[in-house]
């Protein structure tokens, strides 16, 4: 499900360039074991300070509103791409940080300096990283709200279009709205139409909830 981007003999991704990572953690020395981890790859370049593109590393014990506000501020305001490093996320926060824009999520258990660089990579290139355990959870939480909507009396019949399967799996793949209303030549309007109407009409919280759901429906 994972492929390792490749590298030049310049040490840059094969589009060309080095990617810019920050790393924020809770105390000094987790922060700088995990730059010394990324410091030994060359196509990654560490940076004090987010910016637009860059890959923001974010470590936590745990998550709490603190946190999931550092994350909105990372991808929303900065318009940096999240990997978040944690170790353990509830059931009610990990649509919440999906919800957030974090593309890559790492347990702290398994944060090998392989594993870190993966991740980042994934992130830089706006694909999504989620271990299997999480992906099985998201999916089941949106499986557990597909079925209470089904039992309900006079729910309407569930699917999905080609056009709003397009959008989603742009969505998918972490274009935000003019991205993908570039992609598929729509306005941003019509594709805010159809994010509407279709969680709407599928009783979905968010853009999360609608990419899981077509996951687990196989649409995408």
């Amino acid at each position: 499900m994972l492929s390792t981007p490749r590298t030049t003999a310049a040490g840059t991704t094969g589009t060309g360039r080095r990617i810019p990572v920050t790393v924020e953690a809770p105390d000094p020395i987790t922060r700088e074991g995990a730059v010394s981890q990324l410091r030994r790859h060359p196509e990654i370049e560490l940076h004090e300070e987010l910016g637009r593109d860059t890959v923001a590393l974010l470590i936590e014990d745990t998550l709490d509103e603190a946190a999931l506000t550092r994350l909105r501020r990372i991808v929303r305001s900065e318009g940096a791409r999240a990997v978040l490093v944690v170790g353990t996320i509830r059931e009610n926060e990990l649509l919440d940080v999906i919800g957030c824009g974090v593309g890559a999520i790492v347990w702290r258990r398994e944060a090998t300096e392989h594993r870190l660089v993966q991740a980042v990579l994934a992130a830089s290139r706006g694909d999504g990283d989620l271990p299997r355990d999480l992906l099985g959870r998201l999916i089941s939480q949106v499986g557990s709200l597909h079925r209470g909507t089904a039992a309900q009396p006079g729910a309407p019949s569930l699917g999905l279009v080609p056009r709003e399967v397009d959008v989603l799996r742009l969505v998918a793949e972490g274009l935000d709205t003019g991205e993908i209303a570039s992609k598929l030549s729509y306005s941003e309007r019509t594709v805010k139409n159809v994010m509407h109407g279709l969680t709407t009409r599928l009783h979905l919280r968010n853009r999360a909830h609608a990419v899981a759901y077509a996951l687990r429906e196989g649409y995408i």
